[in-house]
């Protein structure tokens, strides 16, 4: 009967190391899902801030300033601009009066 008591001690003893053991890993892991998620939060706010600026970027002003003052393009003027219709080309050699 006492090596039953002392056989039934020590697996309690496992018992409780092994619980001990199962929340400590669960802690860690839990300690590791909450550094993943603040990390994800920092990166949505990013990835906000970088469609922000992107499309900042690509404002039809800001490239038009950009072309004047570095590139020193400048908007040509009505008479100078040419309209070319591709679907007039093609009538004009159906019609016979492109050769």
């Amino acid at each position: 009967m006492f090596k039953l008591n002392i056989f039934l001690v020590m697996v309690g003893i496992a018992c409780a190391l092994g619980i001990v053991t199962s929340q400590h890993m669960a802690r860690k892991l839990f300690m590791t899902l909450e550094n993943e998620k603040e990390t994800e939060r920092k990166l949505e706010v990013e990835w906000g801030r970088l469609q922000l600026e992107q499309s900042t970027l690509i404002m039809h002003g800001r490239i038009e300033r950009i072309a004047k003052e570095h590139l020193k393009m400048v908007v040509p003027a009505a008479t100078d601009i040419q309209v070319i219709s591709i679907g007039a080309k093609n009538n004009r050699r159906n019609n016979g009066t492109d050769r």
